[in-house]
């Protein structure tokens, strides 16, 4: 028996109990205006990243307003891949916004770190080079796995992708989604964010190689089996 430690990123999904059968044929062009908005804030949010390195790297702190927008566009991008790409949870269309959507069903929260270490900052890219191995297989090849918030079709070419695809054709042929299938993809998304976080320099906690399953965070403490994942 092992502790399942809390983590900076705090991901929390619901799943729908009255999806549309056929709708996720058509929710990535609904989701276009949507696509075009989140093209510019990547570039920001890249160009961002300069700045934010070099400020950890001599200052060891992650500039505030920094930080909230780049929260700001993980979160709308994950509720747009929530409801277009990526596990498709939900039917309710996702707010142009980069506060937190309280009703939304998904959420995703980091929390700020007062302080950071000046020397990782330097080596998190091979540190984290495991981790991104994973992150190809789960969502699709090569340098796209940098790019998962920017992944526009309608599915990724990874497994997350996959099992999003089965999912919609079960849905379509019994109009219920597998409540199995959901735990797992949320379990892949989480990981995936978490491995993102990490990469842009939000947190030096590294990410762990486990699945946690399901719509809501392990709790600090709570006890798991050792091969749980």
């Amino acid at each position: 028996m092992i502790p399942a430690p809390a983590h900076p990123l705090c991901v929390e999904a619901t799943l729908d109990p009255r999806l549309t059968r056929w709708k996720w044929l058509v929710k990535w062009i609904l989701a276009i205006p949507h696509y075009i908005v989140l093209f510019f804030l990547q570039v920001a949010s890249l160009l961002l990243s300069i700045v934010v390195f070099f400020n950890i790297l001599i200052t060891g702190r992650y500039p505030r307003p920094l930080f909230d927008f780049n929260v700001g566009v993980m979160r709308w991008s994950t509720r747009v891949n929530y409801y277009a790409n990526a596990v498709m949870g939900t039917d309710q269309y996702p707010p142009f916004t980069l506060k937190d959507a309280p009703g939304y069903p998904i959420r995703v929260d980091i929390a700020y770190p007062e302080k950071l270490s000046r020397g990782l900052v330097l080596v998190k890219w091979l540190l984290v080079v495991p981790q991104l191995l994973v992150v190809v297989l789960l969502l699709t090849s090569g340098w796209k796995a940098y790019r998962y918030v920017d992944d526009y079709s309608p599915f990724s070419s990874g497994l997350i992708g996959l099992l999003t695809l089965v999912a919609m054709g079960i849905l379509t042929c019994t109009g219920r989604y597998p409540r199995g299938l959901f735990d797992l993809l949320m379990g892949l998304v989480r990981w995936t964010l978490r491995v993102l976080v990490y990469v842009y320099l939000m947190t030096d906690k590294y990410p762990p190689f486990r699945l946690d399953m399901g719509g809501s965070e392990p709790v600090a403490g709570v006890v798991e089996p050792a091969g749980s994942g």
